[in-house]
């Protein structure tokens, strides 16, 4: 009686994954005789197929696509689920799947998590440079090409959290390289993988370490690809607006995730724990100097200024600040807290520029 539930956003992953039971599961001889795919709406339907033998071969693959049975079951329905459970052949493999995460609350997904094999699939967070790059590694090495270190950063710096065109550059890498002796370089990397994946994110994370030349390649990329200057400008406002509010908590002693996630206005206090990582060698009163040149910035976007011109001259200076370092972090904090305000907002023109 084999269940599986596999959930998640990144639809690549998922679909690869799904592919690879299918082709574990199922005769490909008699594959069109015993795979149904089937939508929510089928629910019923497919639990009843799931009871059916399979036909000229040892297994039958049920696959409920996009199920709605761990965020909203109803209890006839779940009555018919659990009793189809407690029957199900062993010659049946039954298959759930769903892009949102199962509410943990109800019960139809509490007896699931028991008896199904549950697998997660969501996608990386565009911020999360350290898991995007494991990410870029794990999957190298599963089809065994040899990435040196700063060749695998800088493909993770390319394809970003997109899985599936990490799978294609892959591929790509692997064609071009085969035979090679040596790591795949990074030479090979910018050579091969055109970087279509810089985001906003990226920018930020550029700014934060100081590296002007590569902020201003994505910068130049994202506005070539007709990204509007003020979206830019909105990620980057709150990347800052959130290092600063870190960075500040830390320098008052702070250290619980939690605390620090409900003051810096972060949905995920895991995150935190990145975001420690990030701010330790900044100075609060230079973030605080980045975040009054991105509000100027904003004031010459919305003036009508050169967005290209003004937004390259606001990257030299906030990269300026950061080689410059800071002076006195005991007055940097009481400006900080003068502009972030008691509920921690940057002020309503920022705020205006998310999309």
């Amino acid at each position: 009686m084999p269940v599986y539930l596999y959930w998640g956003d990144d639809t690549y992953r998922l679909m690869q994954a799904v592919q690879q039971l299918r082709d574990q599961v199922l005769d490909p001889h008699w594959a069109a005789f015993n795979y149904d795919r089937l939508p929510p709406e089928s629910t019923i339907a497919g639990l009843n197929q799931a009871m059916t033998p399979p036909l000229g071969s040892n297994a039958r693959l049920v696959w409920l696509e996009e199920t709605t049975l761990t965020q909203h079951c109803p209890e006839d329905l779940w009555e018919e689920v659990e009793r189809t459970l407690a029957q199900l052949p062993p010659t049946t493999h039954l298959l759930l799947t769903t892009s949102s995460k199962p509410d943990g609350r109800l019960k139809s997904t509490k007896i699931l998590k028991k008896t199904a094999i549950v697998r997660e699939f969501s996608q990386l967070a565009p911020w999360d440079e350290e898991g995007i790059l494991q990410q870029v590694q794990r999957e190298a090495e599963q089809r065994d090409l040899a990435l040196s270190p700063a060749a695998a950063q800088k493909l993770a710096e390319a394809v970003g959290n997109d899985s599936r065109r990490l799978a294609m550059e892959l591929e790509k890498l692997a064609l071009f390289t085969a035979g090679q002796q040596d790591p795949i370089s990074p030479e090979q990397v910018e050579a091969l993988v055109p970087a279509s994946a810089y985001n906003s994110f990226q920018l930020a994370g550029s700014l934060r370490k100081g590296n002007l030349e590569q902020a201003l390649r994505i910068l130049t990329h994202l506005l070539d690809h007709n990204e509007p200057a003020l979206r830019i400008l909105a990620v980057l406002v709150g990347q800052f607006r959130t290092w600063l509010w870190v960075r500040l908590l830390l320098d008052q002693g702070e250290r619980d995730p939690k605390v620090i996630a409900q003051k810096a206005e972060i949905g995920n206090p895991n995150r935190v724990y990145f975001l420690q990582k990030e701010v330790g060698s900044l100075e609060s009163s230079a973030l605080l100097r980045m975040m009054q040149q991105l509000l100027q910035l904003e004031y010459q976007l919305k003036q009508g200024q050169p967005e290209r011109e003004v937004f390259q001259e606001a990257l030299i200076q906030i990269v300026a600040f950061l080689q410059k370092g800071s002076s006195s972090r005991s007055r940097s904090q009481t400006s900080a807290a003068a502009l972030l305000g008691e509920r921690g907002t940057i002020g309503p023109a920022s705020r205006s520029t998310a999309t």
